[in-house]
């Protein structure tokens, strides 16, 4: 879905330690410390295990305390939920007095939400429930095993978030109980496949398996408006570029398109590079070529197709630059870019949520000016609803937003 940075270095050196006391004599201990998202270690761990309370264990966590855990694997899921129960818990509602003819009432009143307010206060509330859930500390040996009753074998699903076991010397290591369940979420993902139904039939050749730290692309309305937008017309051997292609998804779509008979599609994150490749190989795309670029590849092409990050704000942490596109970076390189590398006739799709107007983070007459700034018109824009669960999730924090939302395919051309 977007053009990611480098993975960072899996070097040794690159992952810092953490430290806890552990055993009758307080013995010092230390291991690599990894995580996905960039977490610092806590600076306090405490060893855990199937005798501590939830309760402790939230305060303990809210104080940034780390907990390694020492007990049942399965228990530690368990604590991992309660935990998140408390976190997840609403506050409690202001209460407003309303005087009826002969009586007086109190009702809780669920104010409205202000955007973009609302929209930032959200971010920063999961940013503390992924920092308190992210204290219960698992441990892990070299190849990946974990030393604790009960536990899955997770070797595989952390080999394709961290890469083959101890091929940097790193040994064992630390990471949080949550962050590998996002390991074996994904393992799940990437094994069973997405069926995109552009591509056919449901059954092994329409499916596509997304790799750890790759956008799963899910959203299926998107999808399904570059299988329908018109291509240009009058002229043979049409050339695509799929810009920022993440798992290769629309790469494939447009190769599907009649008239269409080169695709050549970019991204410079690694991950999504390997993740395109492996899909296009397996859906049997030999006229897709994947190329390492920022944006644009050499040349021109009749269509450029280009979903960017649909928020602009700042990226939490390295998985979400999937999702926000810090100062419309991407989205306004490819404005900026696409003219250039039209061929005569050809045309820009931009794939793109009005859910950042919503949640008024940015304007439909930014987007408009940002366009024409790029010597751009817009030809058409084909409109489609979203049909995700949280569209409809009237408990959603951002509901208002999501339920106004519409994705848009922008048709551009040359000025």
């Amino acid at each position: 879905m977007s053009v990611s940075p480098a993975a960072p270095s899996t070097s040794a050196a690159a992952y810092p330690l953490i430290h806890w006391t552990e055993g009758k004599g307080n013995e010092a201990h230390s291991a690599r410390w990894r995580s996905e998202r960039g977490a610092v270690p806590p600076k306090r761990v405490v060893i855990a295990d199937d005798s501590m309370a939830a309760d402790t264990a939230y305060r303990l966590a809210c104080e940034g305390t780390g907990l390694l855990w020492r007990g049942d694997f399965q228990n530690a899921r368990l604590l991992l939920q309660a935990l998140a129960r408390r976190v997840d818990k609403p506050a409690k509602p202001k209460r407003d007095k309303r005087h009826k003819a002969g009586a007086s009432t109190v009702e809780a009143v669920a104010p409205a939400p202000v955007f973009p307010e609302a929209f930032h206060l959200h971010r920063q509330a999961q940013a503390q429930r992924a920092r308190v859930l992210g204290m219960v500390l698992i441990p892990f040996d070299a190849d990946y095993s974990i030393p604790l009753r009960r536990a899955p074998d997770a070797k595989k699903a952390c080999a394709e978030a961290w890469g083959p076991a101890n091929k940097d010397g790193t040994g064992p290591s630390v990471a949080s109980l949550r962050e590998l369940m996002g390991f074996i979420s994904a393992h799940e993902w990437r094994r069973k496949g997405v069926a995109i139904p552009a591509l056919g039939e449901d059954g092994p050749h329409n499916r596509v398996h997304p790799h750890y730290g790759v956008f799963s692309p899910v959203r299926g309305e998107y999808i399904a408006l570059v299988a329908q937008a018109p291509v240009p017309e009058g002229i043979a051997d049409l050339v695509a570029f799929d810009i920022g292609t993440g798992t290769g998804v629309l790469a494939a779509v447009l190769a599907l398109r009649s008239g269409v008979q080169r695709v050549v599609a970019t991204d410079q994150d690694p991950r999504a590079l390997a993740c395109a490749r492996d899909n296009l190989k397996r859906l049997g795309f030999p006229q897709v070529e994947v190329r390492e670029a920022n944006l644009f590849p050499e040349g021109k092409a009749n269509i450029i197709a280009c979903n960017p990050p649909w928020l602009p704000a700042r990226p939490g942490s390295p998985i979400e630059h999937a999702v926000y596109d810090e100062d419309s970076r991407m989205l306004l390189g490819f404005l900026n870019g696409l003219a250039a590398h039209l061929e005569p006739g050809g045309e820009g799709w931009l794939i793109l949520s009005d859910i950042a107007e919503h949640l008024g983070l940015r304007t439909r007459a930014w987007l408009l000016a940002a366009i024409d700034a790029a010597g751009l018109k817009v030809v058409d824009r084909l409109d489609a609803q979203p049909h995700h669960p949280k569209a409809s999730d009237a408990t959603d924090a951002l509901h208002a937003a999501r339920a106004a939302e519409v994705t848009s395919l922008w048709r551009l051309a040359a000025a």
